[in-house]
């Protein structure tokens, strides 16, 4: 049986704008697991996001309780979840948010050299097939390929658990396909317990498992028996 590296218990986050209540989590329970790519599938304004801020310790929840592990995070002070996701949490954006005066090495040494157990900037790159491009800064590289920088610097530090949010929603098809080839070999080639939003439906057949959003709810849980590669995922 796999471990389970997440679990919540009627998680709800409530943003209150003064007059209107938006409930963006209404009552979640789920159990993620080690070694699992999961996709969250659902409309914008579903709850997705939120999850996935507050799994990785960038939002705190209304109500209910999630752990990571046997670490209860609700409850966690700012230093207690600052020490969380140094320590376990990749995360991985639909902006790459690249520090543009530094080549692919030096955006990636940001986190090993602040990291308790890294691999070399070098590694990292490798994991992800930008071995030539090292020495480049992001503007010498393609989209895809700043989006596999921006993978490798979440990864470098050996993180438990890697958090995308849509990160292939600003690329092109074929550009798509080299990230996700990214992302599933991070997957099984390190074990990292790896969560993907997107919007696009058809990535779903790459995952272990997705499970579908609405109104802050999961509406259903979806399980792939046979899961297809990257390049026949149609866009």
């Amino acid at each position: 049986m796999s471990t389970t590296v997440f679990r919540t218990r009627g998680l709800t986050k409530v943003y209150d704008t003064g007059k209107v209540k938006v409930h963006a989590l209404a009552g979640v329970d789920l159990e993620l697991y080690e070694g699992e790519l999961t996709v969250l599938l659902g409309p914008s304004g579903s709850g997705k996001s939120t999850l996935l801020n507050i799994l990785g310790g960038l939002d705190m929840a209304t109500g209910g309780q999630v752990w990571f592990r046997d670490k209860e995070l609700t409850g966690m002070g700012d230093r207690q979840l600052t020490n969380y996701r140094r320590d376990h949490v990749g995360f991985v954006f639909q902006f790459y948010n690249l520090v543009a005066s530094l080549t692919a090495r030096e955006n990636v040494q940001l986190v090993t050299d602040v990291s308790q157990n890294p691999m070399t900037p070098a590694e990292a790159l490798a994991l992800v097939g930008l071995e030539p491009r090292l020495d480049h800064f992001p503007a010498e590289l393609s989209g895809g390929e700043q989006q596999r920088v921006a993978i490798a610097r979440a990864i470098a530090k050996r993180p438990d658990v890697l958090l995308c949010d849509e990160p292939t929603g600003a690329l092109d098809s074929k550009t798509g396909v080299q990230v996700l080839e990214a992302l599933k070999t991070v997957n099984e080639q390190l074990g990292t317990a790896t969560i993907v939003i997107t919007h696009n439906a058809m990535i779903r057949k790459m995952a272990h498992r997705v499970l579908r959003f609405q109104d802050g709810c999961i509406g259903s849980v979806e399980v792939n028996d046979t899961r297809i590669a990257p390049a026949e995922i149609e866009w």
